[in-house]
């Protein structure tokens, strides 16, 4: 079992910048795929970005493209999302998750479904 907990949400104004973190209790880490995801209330769960085991490759959502940027440390078993320029639409809950058996495309990184483990949320609100 993958625990993970999310951090560093808070209230930000338009245009401002916020760095999430999310730190997991895995010693095989490094060799998860991780992603974040956000869920608006009313809305469904939104693929914000994902990274690959190695930090090879990632991947973005088309609203969040240029402005928010993925990272890990597999040494402190962290992921990050550092957050730019944000937007009131990226008010959310942002989740971090992560899976073992991820494919190799966009298309698998982008499915909520293939990620089996999932945190709390971390709350961001971005005032206009």
């Amino acid at each position: 079992q993958v625990q993970m907990v999310e951090s560093g949400g808070g209230l930000v104004q338009a245009g401002g910048s916020l760095r999430l973190s999310c730190a997991a209790s895995e010693r095989t880490f490094s060799s998860l795929g991780m992603g974040w995801f956000r869920q608006a209330p009313g809305k469904e769960r939104e693929f914000v970005a994902a990274i690959t085991w190695n930090g090879g490759r990632v991947y973005y959502g088309d609203s969040v493209k240029g402005r928010f940027f993925i990272s890990r440390d597999n040494a402190k078993n962290t992921v990050y999302l550092q957050m730019y320029s944000l937007k009131p639409e990226d008010t959310a809950v942002y989740y971090c998750a992560a899976g073992r058996t991820l494919g190799s495309t966009y298309s698998d990184y982008r499915r909520s479904g293939e990620y089996g483990y999932w945190g709390q949320g971390t709350q961001v609100t971005v005032s206009s």
